[in-house]
């Protein structure tokens, strides 16, 4: 029977085919030869993910090296079937001229029990192995995986999602578009709050909102950056650039007129606008800041508060080509140019971005 299967598949009777190997199977369910050719008449007919499982097992159930290297050879096939199925997919996914602009795909943290049953998804959508897969899934906080054409970046992200695996994806565009203001200090009203501010061209104005359309605070500390002498295990004196502190800010997320309001500690005007701030010169900037903060948290009870700035930088400040064209929007004097401020550019633009979709993560 064997040989009278092995004729339908080169004729391509598959019909035939199928009812021998069925024929086969039910006088002798064990029989390797015929798993192997109900492996491959599920190949032919499309269904690959029962083909590889059949080719799998036989794998692990013999010995016999004709059968092995068939099974291979059918899992070699239906990989290059996938790997093309793929690649056509991509092309279709930045058919598009949209779909070509740059955008970034960000993993979102799983939970630690969650993640060893998604790392061997990850690794299958992401074509990884699964150590690799593994140090990738973030535990923490946001990562920023993967930078390119928003089109691909979507249908890995699709594919992700309908994994169970947490993750969006954005145009960097859309964080270029978001207007910026630097506070410099506000005034309460009964019904609303004017801020005085500076826009992107250092012109001083001011508006008035309704706190309610705050909807989210992003709390983040900016390194800066000093060179040192010091000297080194040979007694020699070199120059390290090394923190030397760190400047606290604040993000006002108003995504009804997609703005943010940008505070930062030695920024903000302490002396004028709200009557929060002793005037006594023995106030220092860290009393001045923190009573800033809390007033902010008592106004604005509706509004997340973000504070998960750190962690995200660290798995991004290494894509300088990425960050290079995210405008900062960060005010501090820098003697040199560093990707800290661009990152939480594009963290608060994130943040921003997600909640004008209604994100409730």
């Amino acid at each position: 029977m064997l040989e009278e299967i092995a004729i339908s598949f080169k004729n391509q009777d598959y019909s035939t085919a199928a009812k021998l190997i069925k024929q086969l199977l039910k006088e002798s369910p064990e029989n390797l030869w015929g798993r192997f050719y109900l492996g491959k008449l599920y190949e032919v007919s499309s269904k690959q993910e029962k083909a590889e499982e059949v080719y799998r097992q036989l794998l692990r159930l013999t010995t016999n090296t004709k059968i092995l290297n068939q099974a291979r050879q059918g899992l070699k096939r239906l990989e290059e079937i996938k790997e093309a199925a793929r690649k056509q997919a991509i092309i279709q996914a930045i058919a598009a001229p949209n779909d070509n602009e740059l955008g970034i795909l960000v993993l979102e943290p799983i939970n630690n029990e969650i993640k060893t049953k998604l790392i061997p998804k990850f690794a299958q959508i992401m074509q990884l192995d699964p150590y690799s897969a593994r140090l990738i899934l973030p535990s923490r906080g946001w990562r920023v995986y993967r930078t390119g054409k928003i089109g691909e970046l979507q249908f890995y992200g699709t594919q992700l999602q309908q994994a169970g695996i947490p993750c969006f994806w954005l145009k960097i565009a859309q964080v270029q578009q978001i207007k910026v203001f630097q506070v410099e200090y506000f005034i309460e009203s009964q019904s609303k709050v004017t801020v005085f501010c500076r826009n992107e061209l250092d012109q001083l104005g001011a508006f008035s909102f309704d706190l309610s359309e705050v909807t989210a605070k992003v709390m983040g500390m900016l390194p800066i950056f000093e060179q040192v002498v010091d000297v080194n295990h040979r007694r020699q004196i070199i120059r390290k650039t090394k923190t030397q502190d760190y400047a606290q800010f604040c993000d006002l997320l108003l995504p009804k007129i997609q703005t943010i309001l940008r505070i930062y500690d030695h920024g903000y005007d302490f002396n004028q606008g709200l009557e929060l701030f002793s005037q006594s010169t023995q106030n220092t900037m860290r009393i001045n800041w923190n009573n800033l903060v809390k007033w902010l948290e008592n106004e604005l009870p509706q509004a997340k508060s973000w504070t998960g700035f750190t962690p995200f930088a660290e798995t991004v400040l290494d894509q300088t080509e990425m960050l290079n064209q995210i405008p900062s929007h960060v005010n501090l004097f820098r003697r040199e140019q560093t990707n800290w401020d661009a990152a939480f550019q594009l963290y608060s633009g994130i943040i921003l971005n997600l909640e004008l979709r209604g994100y409730t993560n």
